[in-house]
């Protein structure tokens, strides 16, 4: 059990849910205020897969990570080679698509991706994580996410395009940006950091700006329902891809596992940035719906905003 504040037992001994329990049919009703001019803008980053060519290399992603693999069962190639049409005139293009989410898209973690000692976030035994997938805490059980997301574009408020590869951001500088934070809101930190990769892959691998423990401490106890950030980790991370914090101060125990909060990592946040700069604020709704991988750490999304 762990000792610092936390979110064990507050929604019950058998919760799975954690902070998304704080979207209610009433917060999310009020959430949908946020939108004002109905511009809906896609908050992740393309999935390129191939199996014979570089794309997915050209997407930020953490060196070693399995990269989507695209592969195409049926084609225009197929027909034009000879494979019978399926009825009159009637063809078709089928394909498979196979995504390691952690560290290669855009994705969400389920309260089961991390733990410390033998207890899942709430109590749940670590031993039900399997090799077949994990019968506590799997992002099955998040459901869908639609709430008020506000938007800590740290880099802009420095002006800066974006955040040195040391930077952590603390729970003084989110406060200055945006101190309105309710319950249930869904908190997007943009670091900027996916800009490194169009200049150098090998800039973007050097480490990575991001939450302090602070930070992450001071959005925890604003009772966010998600932490969302363009970088890979929510924290910040040194050139062996690695966090430097010890497991007090690491941001995925802070948040996923000692207050349930789910974390959403790898967005694309730029066109994001520039629309909130433009209209003067950073409110916004947010949706977002993991696929129901049941006992999966994780799941590939397409957060939206609507503004």
């Amino acid at each position: 059990m762990v000792a610092e504040p936390n979110n064990w037992g507050r929604f019950g001994p058998g919760d799975q849910r954690g902070t998304l329990n704080l979207l209610t049919p009433g917060t999310v009703l009020a959430a949908l205020a946020s939108a004002v001019t109905g511009q809906v803008i896609s908050l992740a980053m393309p999935i390129r897969g191939a199996t014979s060519s570089p794309a997915p290399t050209t997407v930020p992603h953490l060196r070693g990570r399995p990269l989507p693999q695209h592969f195409m069962s049926v084609d225009g190639g197929d027909y034009a080679a000879g494979v019978r049409p399926i009825g009159a005139g009637l063809r078709m293009a089928d394909d498979a698509l196979m995504v390691t989410h952690h560290g290669t898209t855009t994705h969400m973690d389920a309260l089961c991706h991390m733990w410390a000692g033998e207890e899942l976030y709430n109590g749940h035994p670590a031993a039900r994580v399997r090799s077949y997938g994990a019968t506590r805490c799997g992002i099955e059980t998040a459901g869908g996410v639609v709430a008020r997301g506000v938007l800590f574009d740290v880099p802009r408020h420095l002006g800066l395009d974006h955040l040195p590869v040391d930077f952590r951001v603390s729970g003084d500088l989110l406060a200055e940006i945006h101190d309105d934070v309710r319950p249930g809101d869904v908190a997007v930190v943009r670091t900027g950091w996916p800009l490194v990769w169009e200049g150098s892959p090998q800039d973007y691998w050097a480490g990575q700006p991001g939450l302090s423990a602070d930070g992450g401490r001071w959005l925890a106890a604003r009772d966010v329902a998600v932490v969302a950030s363009d970088n890979a980790a929510i924290g910040g991370l040194n050139a062996r891809q690695l966090a430097d914090e010890d497991l007090a101060d690491d941001l995925h125990l802070i948040l996923l596992w000692r207050h349930g909060i789910h974390l959403a990592e790898m967005l694309s946040l730029e066109e994001l940035g520039a629309a909130c700069a433009g209209r003067g604020g950073g409110e916004f709704v947010f949706v977002a719906a993991p696929l129901r991988i049941e006992g999966g750490t994780g799941s590939p999304i397409n957060p939206l905003a609507i503004l």
